[in-house]
């Protein structure tokens, strides 16, 4: 989601990267070594800002849209992504250094791992690195069944739901992945849900000097999706033609219930969420109004997640393209998806073409209009050669239509 990242992280790091109307994950720079701001960016990697404070998330991002979109990612982009994980098997937000090894201080994080075990998981070939970062996700789970963007930190909505779609992606159970106390992360988010009448029944997000839970929407939108037992690509549920009752959230499917309510009634008079941070309260908040279509269309809410990413078709492109972000365009382009809608013309916009500038260009995109235009030269040569006898010709093309699985893997 636009960010998957506790109050307390977003009180404790004071540099951050923006992302659309959200801070990135953050990462604690090490002052000795170069900064990545003025040092080269890796070939291999989506993105011209500075990756210290989300190198892997927004990497991760743009290799499961792709993936999502047909499109098969660059083998060097694949291999920078399981290269910066650590021995341990979790990921931190940017090592500069891969050559030297993560120690106690290598700010590993629950939101980098499981973005990047959605993004291994679903191209598959990778699964030595998806099993240990699966292994390091489950060793640093709290007694509540969920977890805090760093090992440590108090369970939250938004890394409980981003570790769930790890489980999901690897064909795990989020109720039989339990704590020592016995504790699933559904449990989790049952304990993070707000009661309903004022808080509408939204998922809170706590403060960081108080602790004391406020209603977030994307809070929310990710408390609906794990709820839901879904990942950043969903598949849209069963349609529900009315909206669910607020009701007293004894478990995490009332939970469910009463957060997807919430974000009907809050996206109903706009069709869009609006900004939180200061100073921007009247700006529409397009990264967590993806997240609230991605959310509302596994619910099977489809009519409103139709509305809202028509909303975006016709207004996001812009905040994408100033953000710089390949996150920014990987979050439109699971929302078309979860809507049923073509990222490849959204508005005008093609997001898979944005999204592929923003990187190294990908070994194969079979949806562009240059593959099509490719595909029905090979098909005319085929044709031609077959007739002149040159039977070496039956291979023209194949490489490239076959979406094969890249295995490389330096750990």
């Amino acid at each position: 989601m636009n960010v998957r990242r506790s109050s307390a992280v977003l009180a404790a790091v004071a540099a951050a990267v923006v992302v659309g109307s959200a801070a990135a994950p953050a990462a604690v720079a090490d002052s000795a070594k170069p900064s990545p701001s003025t040092a080269p960016l890796p070939s291999g990697l989506y993105g011209k800002g500075d990756p210290k404070a989300d190198g892997v998330f927004r990497q991760s991002y743009a290799l499961l849209a792709q993936d999502t979109a047909g499109v098969k990612p660059a083998a060097k982009a694949v291999d920078w992504l399981t290269g910066q994980q650590c021995a341990s098997g979790g990921f931190a937000a940017f090592r500069a250094d891969v050559s030297e090894p993560c120690d106690a201080k290598t700010p590993v994080d629950s939101n980098s791992t499981a973005s990047a075990v959605q993004a291994l998981a679903a191209l598959g070939g990778q699964d030595k690195t998806v099993k240990k970062a699966m292994s390091w996700l489950k060793s640093v789970q709290n007694q509540d069944g969920g977890w805090g963007y760093n090992p440590g930190l108090k369970s939250d909505a938004n890394s409980t739901s981003l570790v769930i779609g790890a489980l999901a992606a690897t064909g795990e159970k989020p109720a039989s992945t339990k704590s020592q106390d016995g504790k699933s992360p559904l449990d989790a988010l049952a304990k993070l849900a707000m009661d309903c009448g004022k808080d509408g029944g939204a998922f809170g997000l706590a403060d960081f000097k108080t602790g004391k839970l406020s209603p977030n929407a994307d809070a929310t939108a990710a408390g609906v999706l794990g709820g839901l037992g879904q990942g950043l690509v969903v598949k849209p549920g069963a349609k529900q033609d009315s909206a669910p009752k607020c009701a007293k959230a004894t478990d995490f499917g009332q939970a469910t219930v009463n957060g997807t309510g919430y974000l009907l009634k809050t996206l109903a008079e706009d069709d869009h969420l609006t900004s939180t941070l200061p100073g921007s309260e009247d700006q529409p908040d397009y990264g967590n109004t993806a997240d609230a279509v991605v959310a509302l269309a596994a619910a099977g809410q489809q009519e409103q997640a139709k509305k809202s990413a028509d909303w975006l078709a016709k207004n996001a492109a812009d905040w994408a393209e100033k953000s710089g972000s390949p996150a920014a365009w990987s979050q439109l382009v699971f929302a078309a998806h979860a809507a049923g809608l073509d990222p490849r013309d959204f508005g005008g916009t093609d997001l898979v073409k944005a999204l592929n500038a923003t990187g190294p260009a990908p070994q194969a995109d079979a949806g562009s209009a240059d593959s099509d235009k490719k595909k029905d030269s090979d098909d005319d040569g085929v044709s031609v050669w077959w007739i002149v006898g040159v039977g070496l010709v039956f291979g023209c093309g194949i490489g490239f239509l076959i979406s094969g699985r890249n295995k490389k893997n330096k750990l």
